[in-house]
């Protein structure tokens, strides 16, 4: 068997070789994934491979803030989990910004915004922008309903997870 066409079979070969092919990365990424790992590395004579995935994040529970002045950024962090609580108890759906950006309710400074208060909305409907690295994306409305509540200020930095908009869902 000619020794030029064989495939490295596993990660010790890779590394002897010096070279990795796309299946053997591939292949390594599946396992990441199959155990659950978030990185994974590997060094075999000087051949180092470090291969890294964002796994989910679980949800923080809500909490009530602690009493004090001088809170800081964790008490800021649970009074917005209690006000999203408290939005969500009242049998509004909220619009939470996926990303950090900066927030537009029209689609240019002439333009009427997209939404107001009162509006009825549809599955898929427009909501606003969200301009992120010159990339301008659109938030739809993933429920059908009547806008109570715009939370973000035109042309104002958002933060990933920041309510945007409450939306009383049609029964």
């Amino acid at each position: 068997m000619n020794d030029k066409n064989k495939q490295p079979a596993g990660p010790e070969e890779i590394a002897k070789s010096g070279k990795i092919d796309y299946d053997e990365l591939r292949k390594l990424i599946g396992l990441l994934e199959e155990k659950g790992l978030s990185v994974f590395e590997l060094e075999v004579e000087g051949l180092k491979i470090k291969i890294g995935r964002n796994a989910p994040q679980p949800a923080p529970p809500a909490i009530a803030p602690p009493a004090g002045p001088s809170a800081g950024p964790v008490a800021e962090a649970a009074a917005a989990a209690v006000a999203l609580a408290i939005e969500v108890a009242k049998g509004h759906h909220m619009i939470t910004s996926p990303m950090v950006g900066t927030f537009y309710r029209a689609p240019d400074p002439a333009s009427p915004p997209f939404v107001d208060i009162g509006d009825v909305v549809k599955k898929g409907q427009t909501l606003c922008i969200i301009e992120a690295m010159k990339l301008m994306n659109e938030i739809e409305a993933d429920v059908d309903g009547t806008i109570v509540e715009i939370f973000g200020e035109n042309a104002e930095p958002v933060e990933y997870g920041q309510k945007l908009f409450a939306i009383l869902p049609l029964s």
